[in-house]
């Protein structure tokens, strides 16, 4: 269990672990629900079209990956590079293609 303590302002400060497990990032839009538990937050689906930016940093932080999101030019230059690899290698006998 985490506590925290409200600002003068009536802000929150989410724990950092909390935030972490949720995927919520700074920027995070938040529901917050009167119930007789307490006050629910949950996150507002996003239904509306984002930038790309938006969409792959919302990707990168769904996948878990450490470091800076990759640009397209980087992805391009995989994508390219994995071609050219597998262009160059035989079939395999199980495939029953010959290589031209």
């Amino acid at each position: 269990m985490h506590t925290t303590q409200m600002s003068s302002k009536g802000q929150v400060i989410i724990p950092k672990e909390i935030r972490t497990r949720r995927q919520w990032l700074p920027g995070t839009r938040l529901v917050a629900e009167e119930t007789p538990q307490g006050v629910l937050l949950r996150t507002v689906r996003r239904t509306g079209k984002q930038t790309l930016a938006e969409g792959l940093a919302a990707m990168h932080a769904l996948a878990n990956v450490r470091g800076r999101p990759k640009t397209l030019g980087e992805m391009d230059a995989a994508v390219a590079s994995e071609a050219r690899k597998a262009a160059g290698r035989a079939p395999t006998a199980q495939s029953g293609q010959k290589r031209r």
